[in-house]
């Protein structure tokens, strides 16, 4: 009678849903939030329930139409997923998030049911009939054609079929890494590969929230912040958290997304679009644009510049908008400037030669102003226009822009007297670097790389003394490397293969 209550309960929870979703706009905000606690055949849980709605009540004020189901059996899982499906439509922002017990088998994930079956060695296909397959979730996604689809997985605890005088089916204790995921979709797991995720800090921790949920909800919140920069700082955050008690836990995300994607944008504007002049919100993974206000001393046409380091100092490139019949410059407000003359190629827009658009800087040339005039094509001067030059900006930026560029070169493996792995790409553009972390067969970089200093009067160069290898076991089948940046931001994760 209990059983069949709770599937009528989730039922109606789910049809509740639905209408409250009806008629249904492109482009919305919708996800589903599950939290499982009540195992009757593995150990319960304290705080998932409490973690769905908390997560529930986050994303309510971040805009998204939500519907929370608690302590789910296999039907009443399978309803509600089926609800979930009806509410999404091309175009929409999916987002799901799972608090409970979750399996590995064989690297696939599995989310547990409260009444999946205590399972034993041998028995790993009861537990598969029994569960659902997280990447199945994904694939429903696509199949609803949602533009964004964000799932999070707060179901990395120990092995839930482990118990005394018996032998535990086989499988991990948390997740497989999520690493073929198809375009549009982002992951969040709790803790890494063969972590496990902490409910609480101490006896003493009354936080109604595991460690992770505390934190991402609050990131979540966080203005100006995209998912990449949510995930980032919650994976931060949770990793010091866990070391104060000495646990290791360092949740991971997977991202296949195209564009940027800012959840707050939408709380933000929940103001505007409820004035009844305004039209429907609209759902978008972009945050709001603003047109910003040009200097009175700008114009729209106004010359940019792009700056290069080499051995020899520097590559100065200017772009300028307006077909031009003579480029000069000069550093700072007085002097006389100087023609950058002009190349053998002709402009198609003048049919006359093209000038020449950039110049050369000494390595030790210091911080300044550039001066910067055009002839147009009516022979009338332009400018000058100021362009900043700082060195050290300029050089972090450009090499930045490298490793953005050759992510692919980041490390290389050797066969020399055992296995290494190269990371002289990343010390000959370390100027850009904060700090390298690796980690080895392991999604979750743990390792913190050693970097020489940079050298800004020759950035490239590599020291004699630094060892731009590490020795690896002859096992070894992967190294992951991530590299947090000099103004903070930190890169997706690579992984690189033998």
């Amino acid at each position: 009678m209990k059983s069949w209550l709770s599937r009528l309960s989730a039922t109606l929870l789910a049809v509740a849903f639905v209408a409250s979703a009806a008629p249904a706009q492109a482009e919305k905000r919708v996800a589903l939030v599950i939290g499982n606690n009540d195992y009757r055949n593995v150990p319960k849980l304290q705080k998932a329930v409490n973690d769905a709605r908390t997560m529930g009540d986050t994303l309510k004020q971040l805009g998204f139409n939500v519907m929370v189901a608690e302590n789910l059996n296999r039907q009443a899982f399978s309803e509600t997923l089926l609800a979930f499906d009806r509410a999404v439509e091309p175009g929409d922002t999916a987002f799901f998030f799972y608090a409970g017990h979750g399996f590995e088998i064989a690297g696939q994930n599995f989310l547990l049911p409260t009444d999946v079956p205590a399972a034993t060695e041998g028995q790993e296909e009861l537990v598969r009939d029994a569960s659902v397959l997280a990447d199945r979730i994904i694939e429903r996604l696509q199949n609803k054609k949602a533009r964004t689809s964000i799932l999070v997985f707060d179901a990395c605890r120990n092995n839930p079929f482990e118990r005394a005088g018996t032998r535990a089916v086989a499988g991990g204790g948390g997740l497989a890494p999520m690493t073929q995921l198809p375009e549009g979709v982002f992951s969040v797991f709790s803790a890494g590969p063969r972590q496990t995720a902490l409910d609480r800090l101490s006896n003493d921790d009354a936080n109604p929230n595991s460690v992770f949920t505390r934190t991402f909800a609050k990131e979540l919140l966080q203005p100006g912040e995209n998912l990449v920069q949510v995930a980032q700082r919650t994976r931060r955050l949770v990793s010091e958290m866990a070391e104060t008690v000495k646990h290791k836990q360092i949740p991971v995300y997977f991202d296949q997304m195209v564009d940027d994607v800012f959840l707050n944008g939408a709380a933000k504007a929940q103001a505007e679009a409820a004035k009844p002049s305004a039209p429907p919100q609209q759902v978008a993974a972009l945050p709001p644009v603003s047109v910003p206000k040009l200097p009175k001393e700008d114009t729209v046409n106004a010359p940019i510049a792009s700056f290069s380091r080499h051995n020899g100092g520097w590559t100065v490139v200017f772009s300028i908008a307006d077909p031009t019949l003579g480029i000069s410059w000069r550093i700072g407000d007085s002097g006389d400037f100087r023609e950058t003359g002009f190349m053998d190629t002709l402009d198609p827009r003048t049919r006359k030669r093209m000038p020449n658009p950039s110049i050369e800087l000494p390595a030790d040339a210091p911080a300044a102003t550039i001066e910067l005039r055009y002839v147009d094509t009516q022979g009338e001067m332009q400018g000058p226009f100021p362009i900043k030059f700082d060195p050290d900006a300029a050089l972090i930026r450009d090499q930045r822009k490298i490793l953005d560029m050759t992510a692919t070169s980041w490390l290389s493996f050797r066969e020399f007297n055992g296995l290494l792995v190269y990371y002289t790409h990343l010390m000959s553009y370390r100027c850009a670097i904060r700090e390298v972390r690796i980690g080895i067969d392991s999604a979750v970089p743990d390792k913190v790389l050693k970097m020489p200093p940079c050298n800004s009067r020759d950035p490239s160069a590599i020291p004699s003394d630094a060892q731009p290898y590490l020795k690896l076991a002859p096992q070894t089948k992967s190294v992951s490397v991530e590299l947090t940046y000099r103004d903070g931001s930190v890169s997706e994760i690579k992984t690189f293969r033998r």
